[in-house]
């Protein structure tokens, strides 16, 4: 029989209201009662989130030998003489960027609260927000582009045009060190751009030196071209290939490929957690005999089918990839796919499915400084919504020198 699932005790963190009930101070008997012990039982409760209003008085003060009026300075806010605060704008931007929920669904949100704010509203607001928030992802675009090896990718979004929509491009560059035992926090650094020109990845990392993990896209090749850029290719997507084969045909031969792939794997989730020297000393011991047969093996399997079929090119697009992703068994800094870069856009994919476009040019790189805040956040295991919050809250008169103190793993250290 199925065990049932243990429950889970409910966070110590969230408040308590706690109520005691009392059987009367006498039993039916007639005899007095005594304490011997109690039950208690938990039940979450929700309360739906509330809207207040911070009203900020400044008294006007004159003084009694010249008449002169004074008054102190009003507190600079997010928005010059708007009306939201720190906190809502936060709130608009993870509602919409991490949870994925239109603008126009929120303004109906806020109206069953007996707030009336326009999808335009809300539109202005996140705009005005990501222009003020723009040097932090800047900053944080800096940090990704400092790392030894990045993950790059892109996906279409739709963009808003004249007659139809026009199909624009995300681009995620991410840094994630953990797999190798680095102090160094995760950040992804989003950016937009109208179409898919091999222009855009190259001046967003043409300062960039080390390794970049691709799935092959040309529009990397003039980086590539760079004496001090190295191409790191991606075992995921040739796997992917294979599985789609087998999937359709039955074929024995992909079958074989993708059991011969998961023995590299099976190494990866050994060597993952420690220092590069140890990664690339196990990968030479394990990974490099099973690569260096594999190789091989499927040089042979073109012989023995058909040139033109669909295996064939897909042991041709195999055979291309493996020659750029030799670097992984000595280099203990690389991964043996892109999958990083792959699980960043994911929350694009999703947007897109419920806002459908984004308005604008400026829409979409309002979207890539929002995908960059909340997601690096969301890597370091922080609360989106209370960081940004906090920023918001200071960043007006935040030096930008000083930008970096504002990066989330700062606030994680202050806040702990």
């Amino acid at each position: 029989p199925k065990q049932k699932p243990k429950r889970q005790p409910l966070p110590p963190t969230l408040p308590r209201n706690e109520q005691i009930l009392s059987p009367g101070e006498a039993c039916k008997c007639g005899g007095d009662l005594r304490a011997i012990g109690e039950d208690a039982t938990e039940e979450l409760e929700y309360i739906p989130g509330r809207f207040i209003v911070n009203r900020i008085v400044r008294p006007r003060m004159t003084c009694k030998c010249c008449d002169k009026i004074v008054q102190a300075a009003l507190p600079s806010r997010p928005i010059e003489r708007g009306r939201p605060g720190a906190g809502l704008l936060a709130h608009v931007l993870v509602n919409k960027y991490a949870d994925h929920c239109p603008l126009y669904r929120q303004s109906q949100i806020f109206a069953r609260e007996g707030i009336d704010l326009d999808r335009s509203t809300l539109a202005g607001w996140v705009g005005q927000s990501t222009k003020l928030l723009e040097p932090l992802a800047d900053a944080i675009g800096r940090y990704v582009r400092a790392g030894a090896a990045i993950f790059a990718d892109d996906t279409p979004i739709k963009m808003q045009a004249k007659k139809k929509c026009a199909t624009a491009r995300i681009w995620t560059y991410v840094r994630d060190e953990r797999p190798w035992a680095s102090s160094d926090p995760p950040a992804a650094w989003y950016k937009f751009s109208t179409d898919r020109e091999g222009k855009h990845p190259t001046r967003h990392l043409d300062q960039f030196k080390g390794w970049i993990h691709a799935d092959g896209y040309t529009g990397f090749n003039d980086l590539f071209g760079k004496e001090d850029v190295h191409e790191m290719a991606c075992m995921a997507h040739v796997r992917r290939k294979f599985v789609d084969i087998f999937q359709s045909q039955g074929s024995q031969i992909a079958e074989e490929a993708i059991r011969r792939i998961a023995l590299l794997y099976a190494v990866e989730k050994a060597a993952r957690g420690l220092p590069p020297e140890e990664r690339a000393a196990l990968r030479q011991i394990d990974s490099a005999p099973v690569f260096d047969d594999l190789e091989v093996w499927l040089d042979a399997q073109l012989n023995r089918i058909s040139g033109k079929s669909e295996l064939a090119k897909v042991i041709r697009y195999a055979l291309g990839r493996m020659k750029k992703m030799r670097g992984y068994l000595e280099n203990g800094v690389l991964e043996l796919d892109n999958n990083c870069a792959e699980r960043s856009i994911r929350c694009v994919a999703l947007g897109r499915k419920n806002y459908l476009f984004v308005g604008s040019e400026g829409g979409g790189k309002a979207a890539a400084i929002a995908y960059t805040l909340i997601e690096t956040a969301k890597l370091n295991n922080i609360d989106p919504q209370g960081w940004l919050t906090w920023v918001l809250a200071q960043i007006a008169d935040h030096k930008i020198t000083r930008i970096d103190e504002l990066l989330p793993w700062r606030y994680a250290a202050i806040a702990a």
